[in-house]
């Protein structure tokens, strides 16, 4: 499975639960649908496609996530997908058939009736396009899709996956109009055709419009008419000096953790009209070990890597608390987590790193390069490394240094198995075990670091993803964790914490910050 474009960008991004800091931003009271003054978001990630076959980005996503529909789609604060453009979904055959009633009178924002051709031909476009920048991966679980009536949507799956309506209630799941998309191509024009909340008015590098679409049939209930999105490509500082200068109501997705630290703890923030809506976030970062490689590869070193590293020093020191210490590959507040890397490692230890080295027969210093990329995960990640080199080599037991490379570069070198030591990243693509474990392990995982275990390939992952109760799959994932936690092809960091900061007049930033990674602009309202 290949999901490069959906790795963490920096480590403030989506969230489980929103928790509003002071009290600040909370919606106090509904307000008739579209009706609301057009509000100005900025975020310094960019929008890589408006077309949903190639996009598998945070900034793409949030576009489509806004413009189209899907079949499902998460409820805000909830994790369970529910109906949107369909009625009603079901499950037969043992989780390999999923039929979808489609919505009544549902139409794209051109005027022409959505029906169940163009679901039909959403997905089958998406799979067949296979963009290697895209979100087929998601959809790679359909063998085939059946149109009975207009109405009506059958899938039929190559094997039992009750993930599939969480993965089709994400952005994969982007319902097009067959007649305005080619089937075999993407398109060019920058233009998007949904029949989502929202229409997509304008597209540039710099700046995305949109406005409440009036044909609009679903869950969702605008408290804004327009929204406009600036996006500042990566220029942080911009970000922050275009809302303290009032140039945009809401800054989402960018600012750098010394930021929000400042902005947390000025006395002056509130002075300012300006408040910092806070909420937990699924993302990860994992420091990754190639077992291929001559030093990392063996077991020792990496045991004694994870003997020393301080997490609660690096979030404290680099990342000023914006995110928290991560103990396993599936984070807090997903169903199936546990503290296995705790449990087995515990808190850094000197002794018991040495004692794992000279049990792998290692007396001398271990020498080590940390490979970084800080343009793709921000500049504090140069930071992050440089503090854990900092941290083995304070134990006498190592010699490390860190090396930072362009992303495009660093992606090539680890897919040629040039690293032995490299920080990753993850998006959630939906708020599921799966999503932090599937992609992870077997045969060209996303990782790159030549890991397999056919326990966790043939028994546990299969097992876990034809499981229709998700609650009931807690033991395999726990027993898929200690099996990671003992053989340490990776290292769980940090998890993120999610941030939007916006002008005291704006509401409803609580409801745009969970587990789904949706950031849904129909709840917020200036005014």
């Amino acid at each position: 499975m290949k999901a490069h474009n959906k790795w963490l960008t920096a480590p403030l991004a989506a969230g489980l639960s929103a928790a509003l800091l002071s009290g600040c931003g909370t919606e106090q009271g509904g307000g008739s649908e579209g009706s609301g003054s057009g509000v100005r978001v900025g975020m310094s990630d960019e929008i890589l496609a408006t077309d949903p076959a190639a996009g598998y980005d945070p900034g793409s996503w949030l576009l489509f996530n806004n413009v189209f529909q899907s079949l499902l789609a998460f409820p805000k604060g909830g994790s369970e997908p529910e109906p949107e453009a369909a009625e009603e979904c079901e499950f037969s055959a043992g989780s390999k058939v999923y039929t979808c009633t489609l919505r009544d009178g549902l139409t794209f924002s051109n005027g022409n009736k959505l029906t169940s051709e163009d679901v039909k031909f959403s997905f089958e476009r998406a799979l067949k396009i296979a963009d290697p920048s895209g979100p087929a991966p998601l959809l790679s679980t359909i063998a085939t899709i059946e149109t009975p009536d207009e109405r009506t949507v059958v899938f039929r799956l190559k094997v039992p996956d009750a993930t599939f309506p969480s993965k089709i209630a994400s952005g994969a799941g982007s319902i097009v109009d067959h007649r305005d998309y080619p089937a075999d191509a993407l398109r060019t024009d920058g233009k998007a055709t949904g029949s989502g909340p929202y229409k997509l008015d304008s597209f540039s590098d710099t700046e995305a419009t949109f406005s409440a679409n009036a044909g609009y049939k679903g869950n969702a209930k605008p408290k804004n008419g327009a929204v406009t999105l600036k996006l500042y490509r990566g220029d942080r500082s911009a970000l922050s000096k275009a809302l303290t200068d009032g140039d945009i109501d809401v800054a989402y997705r960018g600012l750098s953790a010394d930021d929000i630290a400042a902005l947390e703890n000025s006395a002056t923030t509130a002075d300012k009209g300006i408040e910092v809506v806070q909420g937990s976030s699924a993302e990860v970062q994992h420091l990754v070990f190639n077992l291929k490689d001559p030093v990392v590869g063996k077991l020792g070193v990496r045991k004694a890597i994870a003997h020393l590293v301080d997490r609660e020093a690096l979030v404290e020191n680099v990342y000023k608390s914006t995110a928290t210490p991560l103990y396993s590959i599936v984070p807090a507040g997903i169903a199936g987590h546990n503290t296995a890397f705790f449990d087995t490692y515990g808190t850094p230890d000197t002794a018991k790193a040495k004692k794992a080295l000279r049990s792998a027969g290692i007396t001398s210093k271990v020498k080590l390069t940390l490979w970084s990329t800080p343009s793709r995960y921000g500049p504090a990640t140069d930071q992050e490394l440089k503090a854990i080199a900092e941290q083995l080599n304070a134990s006498g037991l190592f010699d490390a240094d860190v090396k930072s490379v362009a992303y495009d570069q660093y992606e090539k070198d680890i897919a040629a198995g040039k690293y032995g030591v490299y920080v990753k990243g993850w998006v959630p693509d939906y708020p599921d075990a799966d999503n932090f474990t599937g992609p992870f392990f077997g045969k060209g995982n996303v990782l790159g670091n030549r890991y397999e275990n056919a326990t966790i390939t043939g028994t546990l992952l299969p097992e876990t993803a034809a499981a229709p109760d998700r609650a009931a799959t807690a033991d395999e994932y726990g027993q898929l964790q200690d099996l990671v936690a003992e053989e340490l092809p990776l290292l769980p960091l940090w998890q993120g914490k999610q941030y939007a900061v916006a002008r005291d007049d704006v509401t409803g930033l609580e409801w745009t910050l969970d587990a789904s990674t949706v950031f849904r602009f129909w709840e917020i309202r200036k005014g």
